[in-house]
């Protein structure tokens, strides 16, 4: 995949899931920036017109982004899309990482088929922590993706050959999202993938941290568990998301200016 044009506009349109919305990095208003508004703005910034719609929704599940975003995506006839969901499907015992890839696929089809160039995306490596049982369902996962985005000539952020998204620091209190340092590397990384100059780099050495207290690291984790894992189980069991009363932040195609 050739890198985007220097001067050519964009009309770019992100869908997808928490990730994508921008949960974890927050607007002094209270709503979601996230690292796809983060790279709208790195487009802008090389004085390039830029259109920028952002579809992405809290716990969406790949069908529902299939269903509900895809759709409205194309008909918006964008010239870049990036595309990242199946991550809430995965979390769940039914989560198939092949049947999942070939829904995904088909999705990418279309938006090729559409004229728009697409982003996809691998996941950080899950391999310690909460989730480390799970590291091989993501795996497979995302090797999936890898020929997904060959097959279909994408661009593809690796996520997981980033080891600065390893640091505790990247991560937001819930433990799931990224904090806003997060979004904005990954902003970087999207940018330099896709060929957009950024004046800072996505893996500049993180300052340094001073190791936490065993006791205090555990009070953490009991805190953690208690205003975040028991609410996030509770949905599961009852079949809510966190988005169920969400619309999309930035429905449609609108300029975006450098900063915005």
């Amino acid at each position: 995949m050739r890198p985007l044009e220097p001067a050519a506009p964009v009309d770019y349109v992100a869908i997808g899931d928490s990730f994508t919305e921008g949960v974890g990095d927050w607007y002094p208003d209270g709503t979601a920036r996230g690292w796809a508004d983060r790279f709208a703005g790195h487009l802008a910034d090389q004085g390039r017109e830029v259109r920028y719609a952002n579809l992405a929704v809290r716990g969406k599940l790949l069908r529902q982004v299939m269903r509900d975003q895809l759709p409205a995506a194309v008909g918006l006839r964008p010239t870049l899309v990036s595309f990242s969901a199946g991550g809430n499907d995965l979390l769940r015992p039914s989560g198939n990482p092949d049947l999942l890839a070939a829904v995904l696929e088909e999705g990418v089809r279309r938006l090729r088929e559409a004229g728009a160039e697409v982003v996809l995306f691998t996941g950080v490596n899950v391999s310690r922590g909460y989730m480390s049982g799970l590291v091989g369902r993501f795996a497979r996962y995302y090797l999936n993706i890898r020929s997904i985005a060959d097959r279909h000539d994408c661009h593809l952020v690796d996520q997981w050959s980033m080891p600065v998204l390893s640091a505790a620091s990247v991560w937001d209190t819930d433990r799931l999202h990224m904090s806003s340092e997060g979004h904005r590397r990954l902003a970087l990384r999207v940018a330099e993938v896709v060929g957009v100059p950024t004046e800072r780099c996505w893996d500049e050495p993180l300052p340094e941290v001073q190791p936490v207290e065993w006791r205090v690291a555990r009070r953490a984790d009991a805190r953690w568990a208690r205003e975040f894992l028991v609410p996030w189980v509770g949905r599961r069991l009852t079949g809510r998301s966190s988005g169920d009363t969400l619309d999309a932040k930035r429905p449609d195609l609108e300029k975006f200016l450098p900063g915005g």
